[in-house]
């Protein structure tokens, strides 16, 4: 008994913990969050770590790869590598080992990256002003109800 103990903590403690979740990683789903939300995500990582991988496995892979022609369209990132895979994984509803397919993409920050993103926080702050300030003359979206 002491012995297996002892084997998983010497296993435990060689085991490399930045390798299993990379900070610059993001694991995309198809059905918890919208599409726009790990755009930004991606945006928000690059800021931070000047490339992000996107992974994705089974009917997710679509969503991953929209989300790097979003990126690569907007003059945001290249793709610096592309990997697919196949893992093993356990069937939970009929609990035997299936096989799913997997992808990461390795996207890597554009020469004007911080450029496009300053112009574009630029533009969001011009337009909130904009609304605010027909809020507040009263010609705009919200006035006063009668006395």
């Amino acid at each position: 008994m002491d012995y297996a103990v002892e084997e998983i903590t010497k296993g435990v403690n060689n085991m490399n913990i930045a390798d299993s979740h990379k900070k610059n990683q993001i694991q995309v789903s198809n059905t918890k969050k919208p599409l726009f939300f790990y755009v930004n995500l991606a945006k928000r990582h690059m800021q931070q770590h000047n490339e992000v991988e996107l992974s994705a496995l089974g009917m997710a892979i679509a969503t991953v790869v929209t989300i790097a022609e979003i990126l690569k369209n907007n003059g945001l990132v290249v793709e610096k590598k592309i990997m697919t895979s196949t893992v093993d994984m356990k069937d939970e509803s009929r609990g035997r080992p299936i096989q799913k397919t997997k992808i990461e993409i390795l996207l890597g920050k554009t020469e004007n990256f911080d450029e496009l993103m300053a112009a574009a926080a630029e533009e969001k702050w011009r337009k909130m002003a904009t609304i605010v300030a027909m809020v507040v003359i009263g010609g705009g979206l919200w006035q006063a109800p009668p006395n």
